[in-house]
């Protein structure tokens, strides 16, 4: 089984080129690329039982990937209106029990659309950003592949995912910060600083998830990953992992910038006394604060929103609401996250006073970087 789903993972990875193949219980389903070539017919349609109306469409299409690359085929259309020249997925299941074959239309050929605004990313990245802004982008790299091949395979080997998450994150920010921002003393205690908050918010969101009985399922997603993998996955350890690599990208900002802050007040104002740099910083960390979490917050909201409405549209009350398991995940993730980042400041500040020179930032062995 656990073949299985690897095998699985391959072929979402190669899908834009090649067809994929999964097998679950008895049907076998295969994902071609295709091409619409004309629209045959088009018409309005009532989804029964609800009165939504949808649009329904009949296709002539022709299969541009795997063995039966350049086959016309006329399939039926109901999830998304396509138009001719239009690429997608078509997605083929064959009924191992009443031996039959159908074709349904899986979801628009969006590559060239993400592929273009990486392209664009990454060139605004380069042109604003410079040389420092190259930098973030190799450690983005290495953060992903520390999460594609390191992460995702020991959680599926049955290793602790809290724990896995806990190490990845740690090396992710180790050698993002080192690569971004060079090895120096300020970059040194921006790390030290985020690491503590990371094992920090570790044990204080074991403490939250057990304590209001999370179990980690709360999207189907999770759901048939716990069948495709005979529940040998720990969901609740999971969540946990999840709020960990999540909190990095904005931990990262809180942390660094602190240590900035004290290393340019060191150099700014020598004469002044520690406890009187160490309360500045702090000063200049409570701003930052409430950016942050403000942003953490809305951020969790905003992936939320369609279920928020789903909600507030059938009158359920708040009390109830918020006591689902959906909804209480979200809110354990933005508390967690907000209180990470609330730690990360205070703590990154006082490694930053001890650790941060002032006359030569510089690590004493790094000055051939």
């Amino acid at each position: 089984m656990k073949k299985w789903l690897i095998s699985g993972i391959v072929c979402i990875l190669c899908v834009p080129f090649f067809g994929s193949a999964q097998e679950l219980s008895q049907d076998v389903q295969t994902t071609f690329r295709a091409c619409v070539l004309e629209v045959l017919h088009q018409e309005q349609r009532t989804i029964l039982g609800t009165g939504t109306p949808a649009t329904v469409q009949s296709l002539k299409v022709e299969i541009l990937s795997g063995e039966r690359l350049g086959e016309v085929l006329t399939v039926e259309n109901d999830y998304q209106p396509l138009a001719a020249g239009d690429k997608f997925f078509l997605l083929h299941t064959r009924d191992g029990v009443y031996k039959t074959e159908s074709y349904t239309v899986s979801d628009p050929y969006r590559v060239p659309t993400l592929a273009w605004l990486f392209a664009l990313f990454v060139t605004c990245t380069a042109l604003f950003g410079g040389l420092q802004g190259l930098r973030g982008l190799l450690s983005l790299l290495l953060g992903l592949i520390g999460i594609v091949y390191i992460l995702i395979p020991a959680v599926l080997a049955g290793y602790s995912p809290l724990l896995v998450s806990i190490a990845v994150a740690s090396l992710i920010v180790v050698f993002g910060s080192y690569i971004t921002h060079g090895i120096t003393w300020t970059t040194t205690a921006a790390v030290l600083g985020m690491v503590v908050a990371v094992l920090l918010a570790g044990c204080l969101a074991s403490v939250v998830v057990m304590s209001a009985k999370l179990t980690g399922f709360e999207s189907d997603e999770a759901i048939y990953l716990n069948f495709g993998t005979s529940g040998s996955i720990d969901f609740a350890g999971l969540f946990l992992g999840g709020i960990i690599i999540g909190l990095l990208g904005v931990l990262y900002d809180a942390a660094i910038g602190q240590a900035v802050a004290v290393e340019e007040l060191k150099r700014a104002g020598p004469h002044l006394s520690s406890g009187h740099i160490f309360f500045r910083a702090l000063r200049i960390g409570r701003e930052h604060i409430g950016a942050l979490v403000n942003t953490l917050a809305i951020a969790y909201v905003g992936a939320s929103l369609p279920v928020l409405l789903l909600v507030h549209a059938s009158g359920a009350d708040l009390g109830i609401m918020i006591n689902r398991e959906i909804f209480a995940a979200e809110i354990v993730r933005a508390l967690v996250g907000s209180i990470g980042i609330i730690l990360a400041v205070p703590i990154t500040t006082a490694i930053a006073m001890y650790v941060v020179r002032p006359d030569g930032n510089a690590l004493p062995d790094a000055h051939h970087h």
